[in-house]
């Protein structure tokens, strides 16, 4: 049996610096799917402030145009799934068309059925509809603690990424991502100091269920985008979590409102024809490139840090709702308070310490 040579030392280093380029090309796109997901929140967001929205499915009968307002039910649970339809939706659209000019539609539909495509459409439906249904009612029961609640995902990922696919997770990677947690609520803390509503508790419960499914999606997407191009991946999750929101949420939320079936799809061809539909394209667009962004750091530095740095989607959010609603469109209500500020850099530090040994700076100084 012939020898097989050991690797020379030069080819060992030449592979770490490859792995740590990798490493960190997967940090810094995770992160910038934090900032992508702002984006998408402001704009998404703005669609739901203007147009239809606010002269018929928000307005008081007594000063609309129409006379008519939605029930309260509506208005908390089936619009809010409208506008992540109408949002998933055009994200699905986005991803098709940059699948198409790229020549990747082809290997899309293949991708559907093959075993990495069903790990996929099963994260979309647990990610969209599921997860981001919880969330709105969370929001709506509990309040902003919802936020800090649901942002727990970032935990979630690095245990089942911990328990399925062995990723490793030390006690330095666990306080970091404790540290970010604590960041997290120090940006819903902001409001804690209004009275609970009713149903807190359990709004904070349902919420909690939107952290671990996101949790799940990004686990198991991430790894799924390992075997499958991320971009075939994120137009799987998309177009998946928009038809699900429109075909299977808006007719469920409908019945349990007391209308016909197709009372959602009735709202969903409003708010399609309205002039606001500019800024769900918007939203969209953003959402495409957060979420291909997330599968794909998460697929580069694991479920742990990809999450983490992800994660920062709790103040990306607030401050890009800042920059557009506050600024640019004058809409009052978005100042970011201090504290805010205070917990990014507080989420830094903690991404930081998942990312490596702070005690390794010191080491490489030594040997310099």
């Amino acid at each position: 049996m012939a020898n097989v040579a050991a690797p020379s030392a030069a080819a060992v280093e030449k592979k770490k610096k490859l792995d740590s380029s990798f490493f960190k090309k997967g940090v810094f796109t995770a992160i910038i799917s934090g900032i992508a997901y702002g984006f998408y929140t402001a704009f998404m967001t703005l669609g739901m402030a203007k147009g239809v929205w606010a002269d018929h499915f928000y307005a008081d009968p007594a000063t609309s145009a129409t006379g008519v307002a939605l029930s309260a039910f509506v208005v908390t649970y089936l619009l809010g799934s409208l506008g992540s339809a109408l949002n998933d939706t055009c994200s699905g659209i986005w991803c098709v068309i940059i699948a198409l000019v790229k020549g990747k539609f082809g290997d899309y539909v293949k991708t559907l059925n093959s075993r990495a495509g069903r790990i996929l459409i099963l994260c979309a439906i647990i990610g969209g509809p599921i997860s981001s249904s919880a969330y709105v009612i969370g929001l709506q029961l509990a309040g902003s603690i919802a936020v800090p609640v649901s942002a727990l995902c970032p935990a979630v990922g690095a245990i089942l990424g911990r328990i399925f696919y062995k990723q490793e997770l030390n006690l330095r990677m666990i306080f970091g991502i404790i540290i970010c947690v604590i960041a997290t609520f120090m940006i819903g803390s902001t409001t804690l100091g209004e009275d609970a509503p009713d149903g807190a508790f359990f709004g904070i419960i349902i919420a909690f269920i939107a952290a671990v499914g996101w949790g799940f999606e990004g686990c198991v997407g991430g790894y799924a985008t390992g075997m499958v191009d991320f971009e075939i991946s994120i137009t799987i999750r998309q177009v998946t979590s928009g038809l699900s929101n429109l075909i299977i949420l808006l007719p469920i939320w409908s019945i349990m409102a007391g209308k016909n079936l197709v009372f959602g799809w009735q709202l969903a061809g409003q708010a399609f024809t309205d002039w606001t539909i500019i800024f769900f394209i918007i939203s969209g667009f953003f959402a495409q490139y957060s979420y291909a962004r997330w599968y794909k750091g998460n697929s580069m530095c694991g479920a742990a840090l990809g999450m983490a740095c992800n994660g920062m989607f709790s103040f990306w959010g607030p401050f890009c709702c800042w920059l557009i609603l506050g600024l640019i469109a004058k809409i009052d209500g978005y100042a970011l308070a201090p504290i805010q500020w205070a917990a990014a850099i507080v989420m830094i530090v903690g991404i930081f310490f998942i990312a490596m040994n702070p005690l390794d700076l010191f080491r490489k100084k030594e040997e310099a």
